[in-house]
């Protein structure tokens, strides 16, 4: 009998993103509810340990509910538990390698707060500049595409689709440049805007949610508009 999952969602959060892309790839069916992060309801704070999304309620077989949290251990027992495409390699070095990915991932992922958030010229453009040397690792980490390990989609693209789609918001507004000397991550980001997984993440509003967060913050981004 097929488990009834439910995705705890924010509209804009990317590690939701994560979550969702993989179910999504492995074609596993779910509900998806999203609550406003700036006005947490009850029930969401009573079951989430951290305030935090995702999360991921698992209904068990006697119909009892488990609520599972942090993006990646949910996205680890969707690959332990669910069938479809396996998003992580067989060979257990391989394995933990895509988990420290993962984890570097999260790392770009605060930088990018930073970036996207602040309304000071110098802390913007020195969390440009950390962003810039993670990339640059990135770059150096990749082979031949399109995907982190080759022609197989794996989780280590579901962490990274979400950073890159920031992008797309952020660069129609002023070109950050971040990208012109980094050919394979530049393949990598296009290759996983056009997945339809990655696409189903979020919703068609996305990029103006983005934009209604960066006014809210009145982020110094804004500011570089042409």
């Amino acid at each position: 009998m097929t488990q009834a999952l439910t995705l705890v969602s924010h509209l804009l959060c990317p590690y939701v993103q994560r979550a969702a892309i993989a179910l999504h790839e492995k074609h596993v069916p779910f509900e998806r509810v999203v609550i406003d992060l700036a006005n947490k309801p009850q029930w969401f704070l009573d079951i989430s340990p951290l305030g935090k999304v995702p999360l991921l309620k698992v209904q068990r077989p006697d119909n009892t509910e488990a609520v599972l949290f942090e993006s990646n251990v949910i996205c680890e027992y969707l690959e332990e538990t669910q069938p479809g495409a396996r998003l992580h390699p067989e060979d257990p070095l391989a394995r933990a390698q895509h988990r420290a990915w993962m984890e570097f991932g999260s790392a770009i992922l605060v930088d990018l707060w930073g970036y996207e958030t602040t309304q000071d010229a110098a802390v913007f453009a020195q969390k440009r500049e950390a962003l810039a040397a993670k990339f640059e690792r990135v770059e150096a980490a990749l082979g031949q595409g399109p995907y982190f390990a080759g022609e197989s989609f794996s989780l280590v693209d579901a962490v990274f689709a979400p950073v890159f789609r920031y992008f797309e918001v952020f660069d129609a507004i002023s070109d950050s440049h971040l990208f012109d000397a980094l050919p394979k991550v530049n393949a990598w980001r296009h290759a996983l805007a056009a997945r339809p997984s990655v696409r189903a993440a979020v919703v068609p509003e996305y990029p103006q949610h983005l934009m209604d967060f960066l006014k809210q913050h009145q982020a110094h981004l804004l500011t570089l508009a042409a």
